[in-house]
């Protein structure tokens, strides 16, 4: 990054949604031994989701959310405000279930789009919600043949309101350099990932839900949820811990957490948005096997993101969210490549945090009903919005164990009660995640300059051995 256009930049400091929004209010850590109907482990969006469906369906149960850092300090905090219908795993439940089952999973998750936004506006939260959809871009013919084929399987799965765009028409909603064509669905809003967790966290306390933040869990066994500072006893434990479940006892290979960081830049100018155009202030993704993904921002700005460094060797999680700053300048470079005109515009805040990724890529819901040990997350980046519908599911199977319920169009979608094979062990999932990131971004590479179709069979390659399809 040159130096005029990362002087006064901040990188790290948890995130930029932080920096602008400020950090919360802490909560106190667990004083001592308790007791609950629910604990619920994680205070991110599945973890303040599902403490808020619960509630909203029983005001009496007693409901404790344990929270290791602050509520949002995760990847709910730092994400890239993504709210879309997209679902990590289901081709494979397809495939398992049936093309049926995984139809519902998605009109599923189409609703979920909705209800995230409606139940945002009731609580009176404000998180710069604006429903403009997602746009997928592609920038190369091999990009354009892979989008037609997205497209196409997308409209299989029942999203009949989908749209194909050539050139100009991609023009007309957005100016990213060297476009070809673009696929839009109107399910996908951008939002502010730290207004929303933050104003979440409000509402559930507010329902009667008890938070205890800086508080570690350390160990989750039938019924209990261990820290330093006292044991929960409940009937149920739900682990809502995505991609910081690794510094659980006995998870350390249970869901990988893998990297990822954004860049938001200054504010552009009336004159910048006018060679950008956006209007539409959809959500901004590509075709390209290492993508990117970003929106504009409520007070004019870019959040950009993708993979930098994917992977700490032995499932460390960083702290701060500090970035390497050959990824910063790395996604500086996919910002000027898709406006060029922005070349002069400044990074203002760089940062990274992690997400979770389960051994098939399949994002779970389940419930033990043998140990009251119940788990939702493995969103592989996908969580604004399904971590919602998988609170929402946990909300069902709480209810459908202990009597006060019974079954449900969610409990019936075919992700509940999945299970996967744990992670390889060190060094050989450390090597595993760096080549496959490695392949796609030679895949990417190739494509850039030749139209042959080697790229494509690298990047299958990836997926195979990835375990991705």
């Amino acid at each position: 990054m040159s130096s005029s256009a990362s002087s006064g930049a901040v990188n790290g400091g948890i995130s930029f949604w932080y920096a602008d929004d400020g950090l919360p209010t802490a909560r106190a850590p667990l004083p001592g031994d308790t007791t609950a109907d629910v604990v619920i482990v994680g205070g991110g969006y599945t973890g303040l989701w599902t403490a808020y469906y619960l509630k909203k369906a029983a005001p009496s149960l007693r409901v404790v959310v344990l929270e290791q850092q602050f509520c949002g300090y995760g990847a709910s905090g730092r994400n890239g405000g993504w709210l879309y219908n997209g679902i990590a795993g289901r081709d494979r439940y397809a495939r398992l279930h049936g093309h049926e089952a995984a139809v519902r999973l998605q009109k599923a998750m189409n609703d979920t789009v909705d209800e995230v936004v409606r139940a945002a506006a009731e609580e009176g939260i404000e998180a710069d919600v604006h429903k403009g959809g997602v746009l997928e871009v592609a920038t190369s013919p091999a990009q354009a043949a892979r989008l037609r084929a997205f497209h196409e399987h997308e409209l299989s799965y029942g999203e009949k309101d989908r749209e194909l765009y050539g050139a100009e028409e991609t023009a007309e909603r957005i100016r990213v350099a060297g476009a070809v064509g673009s696929s839009w669905t109107p399910h996908g809003a951008r939002l502010h990932p730290a207004k929303l967790v933050k104003g979440l966290a409000a509402a559930v306390e507010a329902l009667g839900v008890t938070v205890h933040e800086s508080t570690p869990v350390t160990e989750i066994r039938p019924r209990l949820a261990v820290t330093p500072y006292g044991t929960v006893r409940a009937p149920y434990v739900l682990r809502c811990t995505e991609g910081f479940t690794a510094s659980l006892k006995g998870h350390r290979r249970t869901w990988l957490p893998m990297n990822s960081s954004m860049i938001a830049t200054e504010p552009l100018t009336a004159e910048q948005w006018e060679s950008v155009g956006w209007e539409g202030r959809e959500t901004l993704g590509d075709m390209a096997h290492a993508y990117m993904y970003a929106q504009r921002t409520a007070d004019g700005r870019i959040a950009l993101g993708g993979r930098g460094v994917p992977y700490r060797f032995g499932s460390r999680t960083d702290n701060d969210g500090r970035t390497q700053e050959a990824t910063v300048e790395a996604l500086r470079e996919i910002l000027v490549r898709f406006f060029p005109a922005l070349a002069g515009v400044a990074v203002a805040h760089a940062w990274s945090g992690v997400l979770g990724v389960p051994r098939d890529w399949c994002a779970t819901v389940t419930l033990d009903r043998s140990t009251g040990l119940g788990w939702a997350g493995g969103y592989v980046g996908s969580g604004v919005a399904t971590a919602n519908l998988a609170a929402r599911t946990l909300r069902d199977l709480v209810r459908l164990d202990s009597g006060q319920g019974g079954r449900t169009e969610l409990t019936g979608l075919p992700w509940v009660g999945h299970r996967v094979r744990k992670w390889e062990p060190e060094p050989l999932r450390w090597l595993g995640v760096h080549g496959m990131y490695a392949t796609y971004r030679a895949a990417d590479r190739r494509e850039s300059t030749t139209h042959s179709p080697e790229s494509s069979r690298l990047a299958r390659l990836a997926d195979r051995v990835a375990g991705r399809h």
